[in-house]
């Protein structure tokens, strides 16, 4: 059985409260959930200053989301152990697209030989999910999804799978995305009302020790998610974090979960469902 141990939501510049007194009444917010998550910025406040130089926003913010969900008290991390039992999924769309729009401008005026060396690296399209497994010393599978919406699904499907397969003992599923200035407009010209820049971790596992999470073949191939037994619609209310945003889904209905708080979160996807907390809350 899979289980959910572990979850962070780090929303800079997002008012939780209106929404988790909703769902979980006032004064029964989960203290995991207290407090104001800092803009990557200053994510040093969080992870220490040390390897942060020229890391991307959405780089920055999915460190810290996976920072918080692992309990680490802040600051720099020590040289962690490679553990090669421990996965990383990462969904992210948009997380380097403007360095690569920059990079691109820079090679189009003045060539290749322009390009930065501190900053060409960050052009891989995977480099959110490489750089938290070797921040973290991860050392299993890695993967980065970049499916648009559906990614933050289509990720939590492949960690499972990975889990399943035994080819990891637990998966650090990550999702983040920026909103800056490229991003924003690729997001808007997509049709997105509210693109905002956030991230969230879940650690799942094998054992199935914490929230159970069930994954089951279905014939629903139209992607959603559902939060709270009535249902709340993150996006209208929080804003929209793009391939992030299940993954956000996700970890808000863990917290409520654990917390004793009466929720669950359902994830269609490629013929599968995914429910966590044993209820359905999409049926």
């Amino acid at each position: 059985m899979i289980g959910v141990t572990a979850a962070s939501v780090h929303l800079p510049d997002t008012d939780l409260g209106p929404v988790l007194t909703e769902l979980a009444g006032p004064g029964g917010w989960p203290e995991s959930l207290a407090g104001t998550a800092c803009p990557p910025e200053r994510a040093a406040t969080l992870l220490g200053r040390r390897g942060l130089l020229m890391k991307e926003p959405a780089t920055r913010l999915a460190l810290c989301a996976t920072h918080r969900a692992l309990g680490l008290a802040p600051g720099p991390v020590p040289p962690p152990d490679r553990d090669p039992g421990t996965a990383v999924v990462a969904a992210v769309n948009l997380g380097n697209v403007e360095t690569v729009a920059d990079l691109a401008r820079t090679v189009e005026r003045e060539g290749y030989r322009a390009a930065s060396p501190l900053t060409a690296p960050n052009a891989s399209s995977n480099v959110v999910a490489t750089t938290v497994a070797r921040w973290f010393g991860f050392g299993g599978a890695n993967l980065q999804v970049c499916s648009g919406a559906m990614a933050g699904a289509d990720a939590l499907v492949l960690a499972v799978l990975l889990l399943r397969a035994g080819r990891a003992r637990r998966v650090a599923l990550v999702g983040a995305e920026p909103a800056d200035p490229v991003a924003a407009d690729l997001r808007r010209e997509g049709g997105a009302v509210n693109p905002r820049a956030g991230a969230a971790c879940v650690v799942l596992t094998a054992s199935g020790d914490g929230v159970p999470l069930e994954l089951s073949d279905g014939e629903d191939r139209e992607a959603s998610i559902v939060v709270g037994p009535a249902g709340v619609d993150l996006v209208a209310r929080w804003g929209d974090y793009y391939g992030a945003q299940d993954v956000v889904s996700l970890a808000l209905a863990y917290h409520l979960t654990a917390a004793g708080v009466a929720a669950s979160v359902t994830v269609r996807t490629g013929g599968r469902t995914a429910v966590l907390g044993g209820a359905n809350a999409g049926s």
